[in-house]
C-alpha cells in the first residue's frame, strides 16, 4: 500500500505550487488510474511516488514505512518501479541484458521470452536487439513494461504509457494491464488520459489544479466525467 499524506509540491525555482495538500492511497493489489486535465499535477505525483523529486511538505508511506526522504534507488529496493513516458535508449545494451539487470541476475532465454510475450512481442526476435534507434517508440514502451514485470514489484508506476505509441502497441498494453489486474500481483498506479486504460482500473482518481477532485470505483467515476472533460482530457482510441 502506498499513501500520500497531505502532499504539497512547489517548483523549487519559483515556488509555484503544483500539488496542493493532496491525500491519496493506492491499495494493495489494485489498479489505480489517475486522470485529469493536462497540467493538473498527475505526472508530478508519479515522480513524487518514485522519489525522482521530493515533496515540499507531507509524507509518503509505503507498507507502513515513511519513504518521504528515501531516494529513488532505495525505493526500487523496496519494490517500487517506474515506467517513463519516453523510455531511454541505450546503445549496446541488449533487451536480454536489460531484463537480466531488472531481475537482479542473469535469466535464460526462456524466461526472457515469457515476459516479452506478455507484452505482445515476438520474443525470439528481440532478445539480442539493442535498445537503440532501431526500435520504435511502441517497441521500447513494451520492453520497458516487460522490465517491470520481471521484477515482481509491490508498486509499478506507469506515467502515460499510451504516449507516442501505435494502436497495436496500445492494444497490447491494455491487455497486459487487464491481465495484471486479474492476477492481483502487486499494485499499479497508472497516469492516463485514455478511456480504455481507465476501463482496466479498480478505482479512478481525478486530479485537477494539484488537488484530488474525485475518487471512486471505475463504474462510479466514469459516468461522472462530463462531455467537456472527455473532449479535453480523454483521447479515445477506436
Amino acid at each position: 500500500m502506498l499513501r500520500f499524506e497531505n502532499i504539497c509540491y512547489n517548483v523549487p525555482e519559483n515556488g509555484t505550487p503544483i500539488i496542493k495538500d493532496l491525500t491519496l492511497q493506492v491499495n494493495d493489489g489494485e489498479i489505480l488510474v489517475i486522470t485529469g486535465p493536462n497540467g493538473g499535477g498527475k505526472s508530478t505525483l508519479a515522480r513524487l511516488a518514485m522519489g525522482i523529486i521530493k515533496p515540499t511538505s507531507g509524507r509518503i508511506i509505503l507498507d507502513g514505512t515513511d519513504i518521504t526522504d528515501i531516494d529513488i534507488t532505495e525505493r526500487a529496493n523496496f519494490g517500487v518501479g517506474y515506467a517513463f513516458q519516453a523510455p531511454a535508449r541505450f546503445k549496446g545494451l541488449t533487451v536480454k541484458r536489460l531484463l537480466s539487470i531488472a531481475a537482479g541476475g542473469n535469466i535464460d532465454d526462456t524466461e526472457c521470452c515469457k515476459y516479452l510475450s506478455r507484452v505482445g512481442l515476438c520474443a525470439a526476435d528481440y532478445l539480442n536487439r539493442a535498445l537503440d534507434a532501431t526500435l520504435s517508440g511502441g517497441e521500447l514502451k513494451r520492453i520497458e513494461v516487460a522490465s517491470l514485470l520481471v521484477r515482481d514489484l509491490k508498486l509499478a508506476i506507469y506515467d502515460e504509457p499510451e504516449a507516442g505509441i501505435d494502436i497495436w502497441s496500445f492494444n497490447m498494453l491494455v491487455n497486459a494491464f487487464s491481465t495484471l489486474g486479474k492476477e492481483k500481483s502487486g499494485s499499479l498506479m497508472i497516469i492516463s488520459h485514455q478511456e480504455r486504460v481507465m476501463q482496466t482500473a479498480d478505482r479512478i482518481a481525478v486530479i485537477a489544479e494539484g488537488k484530488l477532485g474525485d475518487i471512486g470505483k471505475k463504474d462510479e467515476i466514469l459516468p461522472k466525467l462530463t462531455d467537456l472533460f472527455r473532449r479535453e482530457c480523454i483521447k479515445v482510441k477506436n
